[in-house]
């Protein structure tokens, strides 16, 4: 027997997004579907952001050890248990799982259906045995690992890892191969290499493409210090061989190189997951790169809205999050909520990290040409930074003429916690004269960001004409 459902809201897709509408909309009195084919919590909780940054948390650990001396502090090459650092990662996962949980939402009234959903209609989907029909649909399906079309990948071919199985392993890498040096790439090259294994980084273009190439330099110069071996602007052929002995066939300047290692990681960017989905019988048109929705998030069915990794662009968690806020406006309280990507954070978690809101100063001059004005500061020039031996980085603004913040890029320690004061200057318009003037506790490193605002008007502080008219102001007493 095929039960069947008539609701308010069927969200298909149980990640950061998905659950964010659920939740939303089922305590504000809605009757809500929430249908997941796999893990509650998605690729983020899974096998994204939460095992990721468990893993750069225990290889950060494994380098404080090794850089302890610097302090007067005995320290040395760390003995790490790999299978320990992967159950660590699991617990991490396990301790927040509860809040993703089919009986946490089930206990806020929510129906779970685990299983896969299709479309079968405009206005209704089947998953499992159930037929669900509704007045609205959120598809929030996310993404996975994209696998290039590379010679010897594929059914049959070299194994390789991805971010989904990466953090099973119990066993470290002998010698990790990396292809693709975007955030992903990077990130674990540099925390599998702190704990001990050797890491080759394939790219065929630059690390960190979509960051501003000045501030990448600082990460790319700290991974090889640390040993990373990083191999930019090369084509891979092909790949051979099987686990504990595999290779890498490259080409670059016309030569071809062989690069032998014991695991293959691909991390080339990520794909919807759109694969079963029927958006045909739906009427919601779609490409390779996602669906695709108007500034409110509709799809070209009105009664269908599509969020997160699955419409491409911005694929974050948090902007999934932020997508759903878009939505529950729209979709519950009829009020034109539209997504503004002025104000849209990004954060690469290596150590320096790397964090950029707004535009990065290619794009801003692209923009604005010969209005752009800059401003900076090193972390080498901040005593917080000095204090704790970690002076390697650098902020930059981008600005117009009068000031107005168009973007900040952060290169340094804590480099994503100190972003969101740029992220609420950008998004309330606010000037580098309003930074400049807050007052910064000391020692903190958010003085960097204060000193970088100030900067900005030395020239003019400092000017013949400024001390004109001190001297004049002086003849009065």
């Amino acid at each position: 027997m095929v039960e069947r459902l008539d609701v308010d809201i069927c969200v298909i897709g149980a990640g950061s997004g998905g659950l964010s509408v659920a939740a939303g909309a089922s305590q504000l009195g809605q009757k809500v579907v929430l249908i997941e084919r796999g893990k509650m919590g998605g690729d983020c909780l899974n096998y994204g952001c939460v095992p990721s940054k468990s893993l750069i948390a225990a290889a950060r650990a494994a380098h404080a050890v090794r850089g302890a001396a610097r302090f007067g502090i005995a320290g040395g090459e760390p003995a790490v248990d790999y299978g320990r650092v992967r159950d660590h990662v699991r617990g991490v996962i396990g301790a927040i799982a509860p809040n993703d949980s089919e009986e946490r939402f089930t206990g806020l009234g929510v129906r779970v259906i685990p299983a896969a959903a299709r479309f079968t209609g405009r206005d209704e989907v089947e998953a499992g045995d159930v037929r669900v029909r509704a007045r609205r649909f959120v598809i929030a399906t996310g993404s996975s690992a994209s696998v290039p079309p590379i010679p010897g990948l594929g059914a049959g071919g070299v194994p390789y890892l991805t971010n989904e199985t990466i953090f099973d392993l119990d066993q470290a890498p002998g010698h990790l191969l990396i292809i693709g040096g975007g955030p992903i790439g990077c990130e674990l090259a540099q925390a599998q290499r702190r704990l001990g294994c050797r890491v080759t980084l394939l790219e065929a273009a630059t690390l960190l493409p979509k960051d501003d190439p000045e501030l990448v330099d600082f990460v790319r110069r700290r991974l090889r210090a640390e040993g990373v071996e990083i191999r930019e602007g090369v084509t891979v052929k092909r790949v051979e061989g099987t686990v504990g002995d595999l290779a890498a066939v490259l080409e670059a300047a016309g030569n071809e190189e062989r690069i032998a290692g014991t695991h293959l990681l691909i991390a080339t960017g990520r794909r919807p997951n759109l694969e079963g989905l029927d958006l045909e019988a739906a009427g919601v048109h779609a490409s390779a790169k996602g669906i695709e929705v108007d500034a409110r998030l509709r799809t070209s069915n009105r009664k269908i809205y599509a969020i997160g990794d699955a419409i491409g662009g911005y694929q974050f968690t948090h902007m999934a999050g932020y997508h759903a806020g878009i939505v529950i406006r729209n979709a519950l309280f009829r009020l034109p909520g539209r997504v503004d990507h002025a104000a849209v954070p990004w954060v690469t978690y290596t150590d320096p990290e790397l964090a950029n809101v707004g535009l990065i100063e290619a794009e801003a001059r692209r923009i604005h040409g010969d209005a752009v004005r800059l401003a900076r500061w090193s972390f080498h020039d901040n005593d917080r930074a000095q204090a704790d031996r970690e002076t390697d980085g650098l902020i930059k603004i981008t600005a117009d003429r009068r000031g107005r913040i168009l973007g900040a890029g952060i290169v340094g320690p804590h480099a994503g916690e100190l972003l969101l004061t740029w992220s609420l200057a950008i998004a309330k318009k606010a000037t580098l004269r309003d930074i400049a003037g807050l007052i910064a506790p000391y020692p903190t490193l958010s003085e960097v960001g204060k000193r970088a605002a100030g900067s900005f008007y030395v020239r003019q502080l400092f000017s013949p004409r400024t001390r004109r008219l001190v001297r004049f102001l002086a003849r009065f007493g």
